[in-house]
């Protein structure tokens, strides 16, 4: 019997959390980098850093889909059903759900309700915010103690800090 751990009030199997969980960080660190490289591209159109952001997790999702798709097809050696490519697909969707939240702060700058610069750095506190909750999330379900649970936030942050600090640098030249 999988074991089930309660996140939000409802409960999911470790392997479903652990398949979401991956891809959640890995689009949150496609999604600052895209925000990065966006802003510096599109210095004063949050509209178009919005539209880069979404078509660039997109494409990842797809190159996710596709690759794990030929991988689950080769290591069971059959051809992969509809139904299963679509759980591939549903699975690997936290990719690109992990951005919901910059671009809507790359939006809410789009149509002026933030200044270009601040929603920028809003999108890029959310992805920061995205590995965070991750982190503890990761923590819980694999009951980390305090210091395991800082520092799995630590190496999750670190990514984050690590892209902001490759902005600042980029868009200093």
């Amino acid at each position: 019997m999988a074991e089930r751990t309660q996140a939000g009030g409802a409960y999911f199997s470790r392997e479903a959390i652990g398949e979401r969980l991956g891809g959640f960080i890995y689009g949150t660190i496609v999604v600052i980098s895209s925000v990065v490289a966006g802003a510096k591209v599109y210095p004063a159109d949050t509209w178009h850093v919005a539209l880069f952001v979404v078509i660039t997790t997109c494409v990842f999702w797809l190159a996710h889909v596709y690759a794990h798709s030929l991988a689950e097809s080769v290591s069971h050696d059959e051809h992969l059903s509809f139904a299963e490519l679509r759980r591939i697909a549903r699975r690997e969707a936290s990719i690109i759900e992990a951005g919901v939240p910059s671009v809507g702060a790359l939006l809410l700058g789009a149509v002026g309700l933030l200044s270009e610069n601040t929603a920028v750095w809003l999108a890029v506190a959310l992805g920061l915010g995205v590995l965070t909750v991750q982190g503890f999330l990761f923590a819980r379900v694999e009951r980390l103690g305090p210091l395991s649970t800082v520092a799995v936030v630590a190496a999750n942050l670190s990514l984050g800090v690590l892209l902001i600090a490759l902005k600042l640098l980029v868009s200093h030249h």
